[in-house]
């Protein structure tokens, strides 16, 4: 048996390289980095909106009536991945001090409950929505089952036949790892110490985890009404997370406590996010998706060698006859040869397949260099919003490779005439992003409506605006002028002046267009199912190692298929292949589409109301046209380069 090739070694490696990038045991490199906290400093609990799987609206925290801080409710500085993800991170007025367990913590007796809070109160419960708090950015862990299930934040109340019970006891845990200090901030506050005569011994600590467990308690109203925040409650609170026992009820006010431990684990602060990344059935996820891409692979392969082989023999063979035989041999042969006077007809609606090519570069390589930026650790959970913005960053950026792509393919199909690239870069710059502000702005309404903080505020809805036109406006002209300097991609072959008819087929082509989507779909199948868990049950989707092979492959996947269904559209003298070949490949939309009306009928059935369900179809429907565009961009332009390259090997008269 011969030794694999060498080239087959290299790829095993890089491949190997890029699935152990995605754990999360390494040190994040634009991480928060560990803040050093002394023996009873002071610790600040941070509070998220509220979120629910069966609502998919998030709600402020304060929205419900909830214990508020003493100096005031105060926003956290947020970025503009966390504003457009509906974050809304605020002050809360629990207060804890590093290594000193504190319990039976008064925090605040409300006004009697009204009929609106009530209402709103046994709503959420209904909704099951989930309090999300935050120490140290880190959220907090509920337990289930110890090992085996994990959920971030806790839920508002319970519900028991007809009575609502509200949680209202909190049993914070905290745990702690002694200040591991990095090597060169240690010298240089060794050094700093040593200049002023000082250093410090005492023993620091940082937060490596953050656990919560809600309870039930039904408190003495009457004996607290002079406790003040922060005092002791009269006596001794049992959490029994098992057991529910305050029960809401119209003008009854409702008292909050809490308790907090702190134990101090083994757990470096590189490896504090381990608990969040861990996904459920990872034994499943990691062989699932090894074995599909390894099927996948293989089917490409020989696909790709059968068909290889297949055009290059028809080469071989009509290059070895002489001219005579040549000409008598396109008069009775049929096939690719006989298109070759129509092979390169302008298609109809050439703008628009330029407009959609030039946004599709755009998407595809926002996608590849945000996942692989991902998958190298520069965007770690640590970092809020960090995947969002970054992917908004790149699009911007790439709004040059856009322009340039639609006008130079703009004028290749002109024939070397750049007139009107002016008009095409501004399409290009307003077709995908006018789209996705037409939907944004129609889900908009519906949260505005709802009061949802999932709602993007006005003023961010201005600065979205103001990048557009400010920045990938700009940048889209200067690719379109880039592209109209740049000289044409020269045509092998000449168009005929009158258009060849096309042969009457036996099964409509676009039936084999729609198809060619199974298999893209087949690559991603498995990881979409991955990323949907994750959303769903508001786990933390980081394998980006996974998720960039994956993509590799449905690239290399949508190129061979747009190739194949080029080649057989032109066997039958159908040389219309244009956006043939764009849909080839993009058709893989429809089926992602699909997919997520299956996980909304079947996974999502508990989504309650019309507008949680429009949400949800909105942003399906979003993702559906990036995609498209991205994969439809992928089958195009291996498809040109097939045809181009297929009319330049032989000399046709």
């Amino acid at each position: 048996m011969s030794p694999p090739p060498r080239s087959t070694i290299w790829i095993a490696f890089s491949i190997f390289l890029l699935l152990h990038l995605s754990p999360s045991h390494g040190f994040y490199l634009p991480g928060s980095y560990p803040h050093k906290y002394l023996i009873g400093d002071s610790l600040f609990m941070k509070v998220n909106s509220l979120t629910s799987i069966d609502t998919e609206m998030p709600f402020g925290y304060y929205s419900l009536p909830f214990c508020c801080p003493l100096e005031g409710i105060k926003d956290s500085a947020e970025n503009l991945g966390e504003l457009l993800m509906g974050d809304r991170i605020e002050n809360s007025p629990y207060r804890f001090r590093m290594f000193t367990n504190e319990s039976d913590m008064l925090l605040c007796r409300t006004d009697p409950l009204s009929i609106a809070d009530l209402n709103l109160l046994k709503k959420r419960i209904d909704q099951m929505y989930q309090v999300n708090v935050l120490l140290e950015n880190l959220p907090a862990i509920r337990y289930t089952s110890k090992d085996d299930h994990r959920w971030t934040g806790f839920p508002v109340g319970v519900r028991i036949g007809e009575f609502y019970f509200i949680f209202n006891h909190l049993k914070f845990t905290v745990l702690v790892h002694k200040y591991e200090e990095p090597a060169t901030v240690a010298a240089a506050s060794a050094t700093s110490a040593t200049a002023s005569g000082a250093v410090s011994d005492a023993p620091g600590y940082m937060v490596v985890g953050f656990e919560v467990v809600p309870c039930s308690f039904q408190h003495d109203t009457e004996s607290i009404k002079n406790l003040k925040m922060y005092e002791k409650y009269p006596t001794n609170i049992q959490c029994e997370p098992t057991t529910v026992a305050m029960a809401l009820k119209d003008k009854q006010p409702l008292v909050f406590t809490y308790e907090v431990s702190f134990v101090e684990r083994d757990i470096h602060w590189p490896s504090r996010w381990d608990a969040y990344l861990k996904m459920e059935g990872a034994k499943v996820h990691w062989f699932s998706i090894l074995n599909s891409l390894i099927v996948i692979a293989f089917l490409a392969g020989i696909v790709l060698v059968i068909f290889l082989r297949t055009v290059r023999r028809d080469l071989t063979r009509y290059e070895e006859l002489d001219k005579e035989a040549q000409t008598q041999m396109n008069e009775e042969l049929s096939g690719w040869k006989l298109v070759v006077g129509d092979v390169f007809r302008a298609p109809g609606n050439a703008t628009l397949l330029c407009v959609m090519v030039g946004d599709g570069v755009q998407i595809l390589g926002m996608a590849v260099v945000t996942i692989l930026f991902a998958a190298l650790g520069f965007m770690s959970p640590a970092s809020r919003g960090a995947l969002i913005t970054g992917m908004l960053f790149f699009y911007l950026v790439l709004g040059i490779a856009a322009g340039y792509a639609a006008v130079r393919i703009w004028k290749t199909i002109k024939g070397g005439n750049h007139t009107g690239w002016m008009s095409v870069s501004w399409k290009v710059a307003c077709f995908f992003p006018g789209i996705t502000f037409l939907i944004l702005t129609t889900l908009n309404f519906l949260l505005w409506g709802s009061h949802s903080t999932g709602a993007i505020p006005f003023s961010l809805f201005i600065i979205l605006i103001l990048l557009w036109f400010c920045i990938s406006v700009p940048l889209t002209f200067v690719g379109g002028y880039l592209g109209a300097k740049a000289p044409h991609v020269e045509l092998p072959v000449r168009t005929n002046p009158i258009p060849r008819e096309i042969p009457p087929q036996k099964y409509p082509s676009w039936l084999l267009v729609l198809g060619a989507g199974t298999l893209p779909f087949g690559t991603l199948f498995i990881e979409l199912f991955f990323i949907m868990s994750s959303l769903r049950m508001g786990r933390v989707y980081y394998v980006f190692g996974f998720l960039f092979i994956v993509l590799i492959f449905m690239v290399v996947v949508c190129a061979e298929v747009s190739l194949v269904l080029t080649y057989m559209h032109l066997c039958v003298e159908d040389w219309k292949w244009w956006w043939k070949s764009f849909f080839s490949s993009g058709s893989v939309a429809i089926y992602i589409f699909l997919y997520y009306l299956n996980y909304l009928v079947i996974d999502l059935e508990s989504l309650s109301g019309p507008v949680s369900a429009t949400l949800y179809l909105g942003y399906s429907l979003f993702i559906a046209v990036a995609v498209m565009l991205a994969t439809g961009t992928v089958g195009f332009l291996s498809s040109f380069w097939f045809v181009h390259y297929l009319f330049s090997s032989v000399k046709l008269d």
